[in-house]
């Protein structure tokens, strides 16, 4: 079985520029970049928590992440401006692929009930943007050592410039988004 970056290469590129008679393999929609954000608001006060959270992305995505700070504040939510609130990973390359193929392949299955990603997910420029539940889904995160689960959004930012022709490359890439009736 092919990987997806063996996949977009070998198949999706050469069917995609004859389907739209494209003359450059550049003009092909291609994947730019996936991001992984988690807000980690609620466990401010904890710093045993953020310390989890920081070596579970890390442990998911094979790379440091990032913290992120507030850009203004706000009274309701008890956020001060540059204060940190959020967890990112920006991946690019090989290791992009690599999360990829787990999301696709091993966490997505893992998912209760899963019926497959909405197409509503893919905005009006052709990127996905996904919120995964429980970070437990990925094979790297061992469930008896978890002590809280959290959630973080997974964009996939892509060329493609519309909703039509990243619902395309999502599809010829086998990505599991529902088909509508």
């Amino acid at each position: 079985m092919k990987t997806i970056k063996e996949k977009y290469y070998s198949e999706v590129v050469s069917e995609i520029k004859k389907k739209h008679k494209l003359g450059n393999n550049l003009q092909v929609p291609r994947i730019e970049k996936v991001v992984l954000n988690v807000g980690i608001g609620k466990y401010l006060k904890d710093s045993n928590m953020v310390k989890d959270v920081l070596e579970s992305v890390q442990a998911i995505t094979g790379q440091k992440p990032v913290m992120t700070k507030s850009r203004k504040s706000i009274a309701g939510f008890k956020i001060r401006e540059g204060l940190e609130i959020g967890i990112k990973v920006t991946l690019r390359g090989q290791r992009k692929w690599d999360f990829l193929e787990r999301l696709v392949r091993s966490a997505l299955p893992r998912v209760r009930d899963f019926q497959g990603i909405k197409e509503s997910a893919v905005d009006a420029h052709g990127n996905l943007n996904i919120g995964i539940k429980e970070h437990t889904i990925f094979p790297e995160i061992v469930p008896e050592n978890v002590k809280n689960i959290m959630s973080f959004q997974v964009n996939v930012a892509t060329t493609a410039g519309s909703r039509e022709k990243g619902l395309e490359l999502f599809r010829m890439l086998e990505f599991p988004i529902e088909k509508k009736d």
